[in-house]
């Protein structure tokens, strides 16, 4: 996707002037429909196949969709077929703050402001028609992983991804996709805790570990925080589910956001990871939850927290549990075999996807 000239020239004034503003509007979204896999592949014992969902998110999916296709399909066990939404409406432009325009600058400005309302307003014209040809068929799929953080999906796709993870599909939540849909009820469920979104008290508990178990934390608050983006240590906890049986009980993931203070019902839930979120670094100072599995209805779902950039999905540890929570949200079950990995100390174990 590309994209308008005159936003993007407005865009390269704006970069080039305060270093503020991005585009990230778009023209026609690729559409969605995957090609149809044959849903008995796994009684043939043929790949698993997954509907990777993307095109709106406050993360760069451009980027970070190609590379979690790449992982998944590195493994041997997925076809990855990628659905991506029509485009959501681009940022509010904002001044720079603490800074003081010159004219020239002004004018800049405003520039872009006429070129973003253009861009609303053909986006809100063509829109309405493009999520109606939006109606991905979950049930050719074993899995749907999402890369998705954006506005509401229509009530018919809302209704049809429901009814496919209660009767026994698979899905897989990928860092920024935990924030989407704080009004969808279903969905809070299928991801037991999310952040953002005006997320608070009333969503529901975050989970805090208490001596050994974890406890329902009540308190009032916004649901969703992290701190700076540094390398951290994954602390595995439940050493015996599939997902994680066979990886170090600790390893270093490269540089992400330890998203904290995730809230929702948190129901059916297992913790299988946590990472400690350094108060010294603007963290919570609490070994927050970062890789969960779910229970919803006849469904499973494996949440993972990790995977904020192309940095972040360089980590080894990422890459595995990635691969092997999407075999676990698929079947119920994780038959490949932990790879020969020489785990480091005291850095990331990293490698290219």
């Amino acid at each position: 996707m590309k994209c308008s000239p005159i936003l993007s020239k407005c865009c390269l004034l704006l970069l080039s002037a305060f270093c503020f503003v991005s585009c990230t509007a778009a023209d026609q979204p690729e559409q969605a429909q995957a090609k149809t896999e044959n849903p008995e592949s796994q009684d043939q014992g043929d790949k698993l196949s997954v509907l990777l969902i993307d095109g709106q998110n406050n993360h760069n999916w451009r980027e970070t969709t190609p590379i979690l296709k790449k992982i998944l399909e590195n493994s041997g066990k997925f076809t990855v077929e990628v659905s991506t939404t029509p485009p959501g409406v681009p940022r509010t432009p904002r001044k720079p703050a603490n800074k003081k325009l010159t004219p020239e600058q002004e004018k800049q400005f405003e520039e872009y402001v006429e070129a973003w309302k253009a861009e609303v307003a053909r986006l809100k014209k063509e829109n309405p028609a493009l999520w109606k040809q939006w109606r991905p068929d979950f049930k050719k799929y074993d899995v749907i992983v999402s890369n998705y953080n954006g506005e509401n999906w229509p009530k018919a796709v809302q209704q049809a991804f429901d009814e496919y993870v209660s009767n026994g599909g698979g899905f897989v939540s990928v860092h920024a996709a935990d924030n989407a849909f704080p009004d969808w009820p279903a969905y809070n469920k299928m991801i037991a805790v999310g952040g953002w979104g005006g997320r608070d008290e009333n969503s529901g508990p975050m989970l805090r570990l208490r001596d050994g178990k974890w406890d329902q934390d009540t308190t009032a608050g916004r649901g969703g925080t992290h701190g700076t983006r540094i390398p951290v240590v994954v602390k595995v906890r439940e050493a015996e589910h599939p997902i994680v049986k066979g990886l170090p009980l600790e390893w270093m993931h490269p540089a992400d956001e330890v998203y904290g203070k995730l809230r929702g019902p948190a129901e059916h839930v297992e913790v299988l990871a946590t990472a400690y979120s350094e108060p010294n670094e603007r963290g919570t100072g609490e070994h927050e939850p970062i890789m969960m599995t779910i229970d919803y209805g006849k469904g499973r779902v494996f949440h993972t927290t990790l995977g904020h950039d192309t940095t972040a999905l360089q980590g080894t540890g990422f890459q595995i549990t990635l691969q092997r929570g999407t075999e676990w949200a698929a079947t119920g079950d994780v038959t490949q075999t932990v790879p020969e990995v020489a785990w480091k100390d005291n850095e990331p174990t990293v490698q290219a996807p």
